[in-house]
């Protein structure tokens, strides 16, 4: 994913700073690269310091402007989202790009990512675990409630972008390369998010849309660590659209209207709705799981549950029980809740914490 600059040219790394980034750099000894794409390569390294592994994201920075990706991450702190640890410019390392200028990302390092994982599983024949899914499931909501409760959508959510930790179960979403502080009455650009994860409304080309669309996102991982595959499998926008059509059905006039005012164009052919109960039918799902995902996968953004009240859908009442995750080591803390996320919906934030761990 290309890295959105945000034009700030008071700001840009001077030569005192990138003297600084190369003798910060020193700390960390590169071990292998873990991953690269258009926005650069990501490494994995050692801090030397502390002996800790860490994640160092190595990105081209135009000296004429800010990173928003760097902008956005410095203020996150969340368990449930990587952290920046640091920060640092640093030259190029070879005589023919001595003067370009690279920004370093230096953040927590989680060993999986979530595609990895589901992909093990699909591979081994083995059906993604009823527990897991829930727990993953709990922790990227928690995410999104931080998020919206800070404005930010992060645009670009999928399996790939969801590191995990299959010991403990600790979840944290990271790249930030496409994700914005959303302004009300600001357009945004609606080609925007990797197209089996692409919200309807964008597809549609709003560009006014909200955070909901990172709801679908979610919406969207989570029906495909049950399946082992996506869920809306398009190989182009519109076949993107015609794969949700085939299980949401054709979206009536006023659903359009709502995922884009300015939609003129209504000519669908008439497909009804796909039961979501055979969409998962040869899988042993859990009890109110397919309620769930039918109440976030659904045309209308504002008809789509909140992130506070997907965290209150009866499907993860059994995370509330005392003794959930008896037998495992070191769950993650599902009740620490962050100010932030709470402040969306404060009228149901109360029901969140169980009344023993009040106690």
């Amino acid at each position: 994913m290309k890295q959105r600059l945000v034009t700030q040219a008071d700001d840009t790394p001077q030569d005192n700073q990138i003297q600084n980034g190369n003798k910060l750099s020193n700390q960390y000894q590169i071990c292998s690269v873990v991953g690269n794409g258009t926005f650069g390569m990501v490494y994995l390294a050692i801090d030397t310091k502390t002996n800790e592994k860490v994640a160092i994201k190595k990105v081209y920075q135009d000296r004429r402007y800010k990173n928003r990706e760097h902008l956005i991450i410095s203020e996150l702190n969340h368990p449930c989202i990587v952290k920046l640890r640091q920060a640092f410019f640093t030259q190029g390392d070879n005589a023919k790009n001595t003067e370009d200028i690279y920004l370093n990302l230096v953040m927590d390092y989680i060993p999986e990512t979530l595609s990895k994982v589901i992909r093990n599983f699909k591979n081994n024949k083995k059906p993604f675990p009823n527990q897991s899914l829930k727990i993953y499931s709990y922790q990227m909501l928690r995410a999104l409630a931080y998020l919206q409760g800070i404005g930010i959508c992060h645009r670009d959510i999928k399996p790939q972008n969801i590191l995990v930790n299959p010991i403990n179960h600790v979840l944290k979403i990271c790249d930030f390369g496409s994700a914005k502080r959303l302004v009300a009455g600001e357009p945004n650009v609606a080609y925007i998010c990797s197209r089996y994860y692409r919200a309807p409304e964008l597809i549609f080309g709003a560009t006014e849309y909200t955070t909901a669309i990172d709801m679908w996102s979610i919406g969207c991982v989570i029906a495909e660590m049950l399946l082992g595959e996506p869920l809306f499998p398009g190989e182009s926008a519109t076949d993107q659209l015609v794969e949700i059509i085939k299980i949401l059905g054709t979206p009536t006039i006023d659903q359009i209207k709502q995922m884009n005012p300015q939609q003129q164009q209504f000519k669908f052919p008439q497909i009804k709705c796909h039961p979501w109960a055979k969409v998962f039918g040869k899988f042993k799902t859990e009890p109110h799981f397919i309620d769930f995902v039918s109440k976030i996968l659904v045309y209308s953004p504002r008809d789509r549950l909140k992130p506070l009240e997907a965290l209150l859908h009866p499907y993860f009442d059994e995370i509330r029980q005392p003794n959930f995750g008896d037998g495992h080591l070191n769950l993650p803390n599902f009740f620490d809740f962050y100010k932030e996320e709470l402040q969306i919906q404060p009228e149901i934030a109360h029901k969140l914490t169980p009344s023993w761990i009040k106690k």
